[in-house]
């Protein structure tokens, strides 16, 4: 028998949520008949999976001890401990955590890379400020709460706790914060702002978008033309997303005959890569919480309603030099 005691990080879910969580390896159907048979109790207590777990319940577990074995999760991330210098943070509180991350790198682990990720070393840096403990947490860790592509550099939100985590999530559900993007694209675009409005279907086979005019789901994407170099055929925009869907800016601007620099997903790019553009020139540049047509509901975020009016931004990107 080996007991849990529910921290703040745990409390408010179901019991067989957390065990789910908790002990990721563990198949459902013996996950409930370990509820069912008492072999899960909380404070000695046999209850449902329905019941809501407290902070300071003790779960006392007469189950096998393979399942308390370390996860891979965060087996990966103390890998990391020696590399955490290399974490770019362009804002930081005690709830949240904005990384500045660079192109090339994956947000999440994938079947090819299951260490060096973002989120890896997110933790491990919270892990050697103390701020992540991973031994007195049970199913918890500090988690992203956007993501953006491999080869798109910039602004990604990380939580370090489980309010904060369900909170930002929240706020970026009902679109409450602002995201901004900076893209170099090619060819100069007739008209100095617009607005791209279509339907993006995803293919998952090739894991791509298409652009639709009837199916899919709705894509809103408005920019404005910063700069332009009409030797080099490139335009240097502003987007603003007015929808979050899967590739996005890349898709729709591909569609109007103006794809991003060094994009091969959507564009031949030999040209470009043979030019050293190995990757596109897209960057989450900006991200403002609460605008003001969004004023913070106190009593729907009261953790973090002090983001209202905030704004971090990313580095500039290297892409910008070719518009100096």
């Amino acid at each position: 028998m080996r007991q849990l005691t529910i921290g703040p990080n745990d409390g408010g879910q179901r019991l067989d949520k957390f065990l789910a969580k908790t002990f990721r390896t563990m198949p459902n159907a013996l996950l409930y008949k370990y509820i069912r048979k008492k072999c899960v109790t909380v404070n000695r207590k046999k209850v449902t999976e329905s019941y809501i777990l407290q902070t300071g319940d003790v779960l006392s577990l007469f189950i096998r001890d393979e399942f308390f074995e370390e996860t891979p999760e965060r087996e990966a991330f103390k890998r990391l401990l020696g590399e955490t210098a290399s974490l770019s943070i362009a804002y930081e509180d005690e709830n949240i955590l904005i990384a500045d991350k660079p192109a090339g790198m994956l947000v999440h682990a994938d079947e090819g890379e299951q260490i060096h990720t973002l989120i890896n070393l997110i933790q491990a840096y919270l892990y050697q400020k103390g701020e992540y403990r991973p031994e007195e947490e049970n199913c918890f860790a500090p988690a992203l709460c956007n993501r953006i592509d491999r080869n798109t550099e910039g602004l990604v939100i990380a939580a370090k706790n489980a309010r904060a985590l369900a909170e930002m999530n929240e706020i970026i559900k009902q679109r409450k914060v602002e995201k901004t993007y900076l893209a170099a694209v090619h060819g100069v675009l007739p008209a100095r702002e617009g607005e791209l409005r279509s339907r993006l279907e995803k293919d998952e086979r090739t894991n791509t978008v298409r652009v639709s005019a009837h199916r899919g789901k709705e894509a809103v994407t408005r920019y404005r033309v910063l700069r332009t170099d009409r030797k080099q055929q490139l335009s240097l925009l502003e987007v603003s997303l007015l929808t979050g869907r899967t590739h996005q800016i890349r898709a729709q601007f591909a569609s109007i005959g103006h794809p991003l620099l060094g994009d091969g997903k959507y564009a031949v790019n030999k040209e470009d890569r043979a030019a050293g553009y190995t990757h596109q020139a897209l960057c989450s540049y900006s991200l403002r919480f609460f605008p003001d047509r969004f004023l913070p509901e106190k009593e729907a975020f009261p953790l973090l309603a002090y983001l209202h009016g905030r704004e971090v931004r990313a580095k500039k990107p290297s892409f910008l030099s070719l518009f100096s």
